[in-house]
């Protein structure tokens, strides 16, 4: 089981309290050019920092890694709350969790967080669906990715 990251509380009421802890941070780097005219992170630049996130978390979770040209989950469907602009100049982090389990998807919770003040910038929401790449369909998630998420997480799905 992974440690729980240590972030100060938003002080945004609008925020969600998180469901679960979470244990997966990836420091993130911001460019220029992911900046627009108001002088803040672009919107679409969220959903590639979550895929960021992701990534990373999956690669941490599975013991003999991923195969990235083989892998058996797509994303289904994401969603995002906007909570707080961020700036070139800030310190930022995705975190990662998994939050619900079926038998052929699951839910993923994500937070673009300032890591110093706490500050949620958004949370967002993904659906992962188990997929048979031979036949183009949803199919059940592999035993190996649910004991990897709840080892990793520290907790029956």
């Amino acid at each position: 089981m992974a440690e729980m990251i240590k972030l100060p509380a938003s002080q945004n009421p609008r925020v969600p309290e998180p469901r679960f802890p979470f244990r997966h941070l990836v420091p993130l780097q911001m460019r220029f050019n992911d900046i627009d005219m108001l002088g803040h992170l672009n919107n679409g630049v969220y959903i590639a920092f979550f895929d960021l996130g992701k990534s990373r978390y999956f690669l941490d979770i599975m013991p003999d890694g991923v195969d990235w040209k083989h892998i058996n989950i797509v994303v289904a469907n994401i969603n995002c709350d906007f909570h707080a602009p961020t700036y070139i100049y800030e310190e930022i982090g995705v975190v990662t969790t998994v939050t619900e389990m079926g038998e052929k998807s699951f839910v993923m919770e994500q937070r673009v967080v300032n890591t110093k003040s706490g500050e949620v910038k958004c949370v967002g929401r993904t659906v992962m669906v188990g997929f048979d790449i031979a036949t183009g369909h949803s199919a059940p998630i592999e035993q190996k990715w649910i004991d990897a998420i709840e080892r990793y997480e520290g907790r029956k799905l």
